[in-house]
């Protein structure tokens, strides 16, 4: 519904959980990984989509759109009046109930730590935009410990324990790159229009440490993304020719490059652009090495 091109993000994880199993303990159940691939969509359509229902709510979408220079993120359909409010309402609560299910057959069939996974998910999810807590708006790491958390451990360590019934150092260790990774990515979203959170008060880290600080610490990031994945090499959760994810980095290495220390909004655009790929193609480099390692 909302930022197809996004989910990418969560479907990589889950395979990697998911072959991690196979590799290691030569389990897969088609049916639990489909299941198990339909809620973690599910939930993060659900994520994007509720993210923009309290965006627009707390008017930052809306400032977004009004701040000179600012690139907007978020899906459009309430901010250009495409779809009503509680249309949009409807469906983003219809994509946690479809998520929900999914977490609750998964739960009867592998054991209760699944929905206690799919709870601290889910309650992560809402409350990063949404009231009281709105954790996304606190600008302390808040927002980037949540992401980690949500799109890389939960799913990988998730869909490991749907096919094996049980929880291995091996999982945990290989959900930190691919994790950090796609924090890297949501991070380096808020350079589009930190200057449009500034205004309404959305406190995060690019507004809070400024716009240079914040690119060196996007920087900081991929080097330990990339650190994490030698780490999983090391410790024996990946075999060593995993380590060929290492290439992943250039696309993101090119446009490092092409940055200043300040830079207009749509310089960003690229980053967003290559963090996804990074992102993705390093975990896909991953599943592979597992894959070959488990045949």
């Amino acid at each position: 519904m909302t930022r197809f091109f996004s989910v990418t993000v969560m479907i990589v994880p889950v395979v990697l959980g998911t072959i991690t199993a196979y590799a290691f303990d030569k389990e897969f159940n088609f049916l639990l990984f489909l299941l198990t691939l339909v809620g973690a969509v599910s939930a993060h359509i659900f994520s994007n989509m509720v993210n923009d229902l309290w965006d627009y709510r707390n008017g930052t979408d809306t400032e977004a759109a009004e701040t000179e220079g600012a690139i907007s993120t978020n899906s459009g359909f309430l901010t250009t009046g495409t779809m009503s409010e509680k249309r949009f309402a409807a469906i983003t609560w219809g994509f946690l109930i479809l998520a929900a299910v999914c977490g609750l057959i998964l739960t009867l069939v592998s054991g209760w730590p699944i929905l206690v996974l799919a709870l601290i998910g889910a309650l992560i999810a809402y409350f990063y935009v949404a009231p009281p807590i709105k954790f996304g708006y606190r600008g302390k790491g808040y927002s980037e410990i949540g992401i980690f958390i949500s799109f890389g451990v939960l799913p990988v360590l998730g869909a490991y324990y749907v096919q094996t019934g049980e929880f291995a150092v091996a999982p945990l260790l290989l959900s930190l790159p691919v994790g950090m990774l796609t924090t890297m990515l949501l991070f380096n979203h808020h350079f589009l229009h930190w200057r449009a959170d500034r205004e309404i008060g959305k406190k995060t880290l690019v507004v809070m440490w400024g716009e240079e600080r914040a690119l060196r610490l996007s920087k900081i990031m991929t080097v330990l993304a990339y650190v994490l994945l030698i780490v999983s090499v090391v410790f024996g959760a990946l075999p060593v020719y995993g380590l060929l994810a290492i290439v992943s980095v250039i696309p993101m290495y090119k446009v490092y490059r092409s940055l200043g220390k300040v830079n207009p909004s749509e310089a960003y655009l690229p980053l967003m652009g290559a963090s996804q790929q990074s992102s993705v193609f390093c975990g896909l480099i991953m599943c592979i090495g597992l894959l070959i390692s488990g045949i």
